[in-house]
């Protein structure tokens, strides 16, 4: 029988694997394990000029209180936990109010093997939204370029 904690993160089974950003250098990737143990665990390279220039380790997990949280860790940065809001079998929306910026992550999949990864929050008083495209790629190949590309 598989565990309520498992079947918990199970609607995002749809980020499991390897994305590379689209219009981004090759080697830029960000890869997610499936969930297992009421945990996924993702890391993130992004690469400018042939350097790895910033990375992140991320977990989604559940907390002590059984809500599940997306915890970032981003290169130069401290941790910084995410509660989810929206969970469906294709959209994850974490949310924490109190921090600098982002206040919002979201993970949202798209036809044709694509993802789209945005934060948005206000900084500095004013409201602010980055999007992160990406498009499936092989995990053999994590360095590889998208297809087409």
């Amino acid at each position: 029988l598989a565990q309520p904690e498992a079947a918990t993160l199970a609607p995002l089974a749809w980020l499991t694997g390897c994305w590379a950003a689209e219009g981004a250098e090759t080697g830029s990737v960000e890869q997610w394990l499936e969930p297992a143990g009421a945990t996924m665990l993702g890391v993130s390279r992004t690469v400018k000029g042939g350097k790895t220039v910033a990375h992140e380790f991320m977990q989604i997990r559940l907390n002590a209180e059984g809500r599940v949280v997306f915890i970032a860790l981003p290169s130069g940065q401290t941790e910084a936990s995410f509660l989810a809001t929206t969970l469906t079998d294709s959209e994850v929306v974490f949310e924490n109010a109190l921090h600098d910026f982002p206040q919002r992550v979201i993970y949202r999949s798209l036809p044709g093997g694509r993802l789209v990864a945005r934060i948005e929050g206000v900084r500095r008083g004013t409201a602010r939204a980055v999007d992160f495209p990406m498009q499936r790629v092989s995990c053999n190949a994590p360095a590889a370029a998208p297809a087409g590309r």
